[in-house]
């Protein structure tokens, strides 16, 4: 698979998706100095080569009284059980991220809560998962990096126009 080339213009086109997935194409020209049909075809190859997947909304858990974040790693009991144990887990909404992984632990689950007994109820309903053998946890005191434009600056350092 070949990496797809961006340009200079590229770069910025994301750079302010990335700032607001929802700033209009027109705003983004005017900004840029082309005209929001260049954007509009820029965009959409970018989409194409899917370099750009979809668009999301932000939101502000904590305003909706989910303070809590901690990090749940899951031994698993056999391999063999990794699929199924996806599955369980993936039914559970405040698991919002889970990654498989290698190493000591087999899944790396983030979770949202309510409060710290609102965790409790998650993390035992992750342990009663059958082929879990047992659970970590790390409570989150505060999330201190959550850039996602420096390593897309980092990615245009690396390439040669």
């Amino acid at each position: 698979m070949s990496k797809f080339k961006l340009d200079e213009l590229d770069h910025q086109i994301l750079e302010a998706l990335i700032e607001n997935a929802r700033t209009p194409f027109t705003d983004i020209a005017k900004n840029l100095l082309v005209s929001a049909g260049t954007i509009h075809v820029r965009v959409k190859k970018m989409e194409d080569e899917g370099v750009i997947k979809g668009s999301t909304l932000s939101v502000d858990y904590n305003k909706m009284g989910y303070t809590f974040i901690a990090y749940v790693v899951l031994f698993l009991e056999n391999s063999s059980t990794t699929q199924a144990v996806i599955e369980d887990v993936r039914k559970i909404p405040e698991v919002t991220v889970a990654h498989l992984t290698t190493g000591k632990f087999s899944i790396l689950c983030k979770i949202r809560a309510k409060d710290t007994m609102h965790a409790k109820e998650i993390i035992f309903e992750l342990d009663r998962i059958e082929g879990i053998k047992r659970t970590e946890t790390s409570i989150s005191l505060e999330e201190v990096i959550n850039d996602k434009k420096r390593l897309m600056h980092q990615i245009f350092k690396e390439i040669t126009f």
